[in-house]
This record gives structure tokens, sequence and C-alpha cells, in this order.
């Protein structure tokens, strides 16, 4: 589906995202930086409604946009393409820093790879509750990435996970949540699985937490 066509319940928690997703790429087909990190940006009411159980992914996901939204601002022109943050750092072998836009791309894109498997287990799994939904994708995406210490917070956060039903409520709003959300993971993972494969061309893909 081409990201001009996505289909948009707008009433729900996931219309304005789909709609920055319109925006995202160049029109050569490049990965832009302000509205990639938009869209990321708008999906975090989504995070909140999750309360205590998703603090962390939050927090994660927050201070990442906020790093590269910080290195955009400090040179619109320059750093108007994703990756144009990335070249010097490799370039400069600053790359696997703590501080490093490429970190904060890194684990950026990998707390939304879990959130797209999170709401694709929602979809799939009716019957499951939250927490099972929430420890499955987790399993699949963030774990083998971090090591013991955030995986046990991790999980005991999981824990908290609210009830499946009064989430869904919630997110609603009036319009076809299933729907967008189904559209969300479907036009939103291509630009994630991008993401990954720049970050292994330059050999940052594989990084683990320290």
């Amino acid at each position: 589906m081409a990201t001009s066509d996505i289909s948009i319940s707008s009433s729900s928690i996931f219309g304005p995202s789909l709609e920055g997703m319109k925006h995202v790429k160049s029109e050569q087909g490049e990965m832009l930086t302000k509205p990639f990190l938009d869209v990321c940006k708008l999906i975090l009411p989504v995070i909140d409604k999750f309360g205590a159980a998703m603090a962390l992914v939050k927090s994660d996901i927050g201070g990442n946009i906020t790093r590269l939204e910080n290195k955009y601002l400090s040179n619109p022109t320059e750093f108007t393409l994703l990756y144009s943050m990335i070249k010097p750092e490799i370039a400069d072998k600053t790359a696997k820093g703590s501080s490093s836009c490429t970190n904060g791309l890194l684990w950026l894109t990998r707390a939304m790879d879990f959130l797209v498997e999170l709401f694709r287990d929602l979809l799939a799994h009716p019957d499951w509750t939250m927490s099972q939904c929430c420890t499955d994708s987790y399993s699949k995406t963030l774990k083998k990435w971090h090591g013991w210490l955030a995986s046990s917070s991790f999980t005991l956060a999981m824990k908290l996970a609210p009830d499946r039903s009064k989430f869904m409520e919630i997110i609603s709003g009036t319009g076809n949540v299933n729907a967008d959300m189904e559209s969300f993971c479907s036009n939103f993972a291509p630009f994630l699985e991008e993401n990954h494969k720049f970050l292994a061309s330059v050999g940052m893909d594989n990084l683990k937490a320290s």
C-alpha cells in the first residue's frame, strides 16, 4: 500500500500518526528526519494509555526522539534526511557511543518494533490478556538486545499492564481502532525495516545494551 493511500479512521487514537506517515518519505523515497520523528511522537498518546507498564518504554522513546530532534534542530538543512545524522558518526567512529544519534535511532527503532509487534498480537490474539501480548511481543523484539537488569525490569513492568478491554475502549474513540491499528502496523513496519537495513549496512544493527 502506498503511504498516500493510508486508510484512516481518524477518530481513533491512531489517526494523527497514520496521517503523519504520509509525509515520512521524500519524493525521491528517502527517509525524512522530522516527519519520521513526528510519527514516533504521535504514537506516544497510545503508550500513555498503558500506564505504569509502559513507563520505561515511553521514557526510552522520548529520550531518543529528543536526542535526534536536537541534532536535527542544530542544522535542519544539513539533517533533513534521517540517515544524514548517522553517517558523520560512522565516519568519525563515534557511532557506538551511548549518547550518539546512531544509538538513539537504533533503540528508537527497536522500541517501535516492540509496539508494532504488540499491536499485531492484540489483533491476532483476541483471547490473550494484555500482559500476554506485552510479554510475547517483548520476547520477539527487545528481549534479545537487553541485558539481565533491563530484561528483569521490563518483565516486572509488564505485570502492571492494564485490563485489555478497558484499554481497547479508551483508545478506540469513535473510530474503527482495529482497522487503524492494522493500518499502523502495515504502513509503519516498512520504515522500521528500512532503518534496520541502513544500520546493518554500517555495522550498527546488532549492538546490545551495555
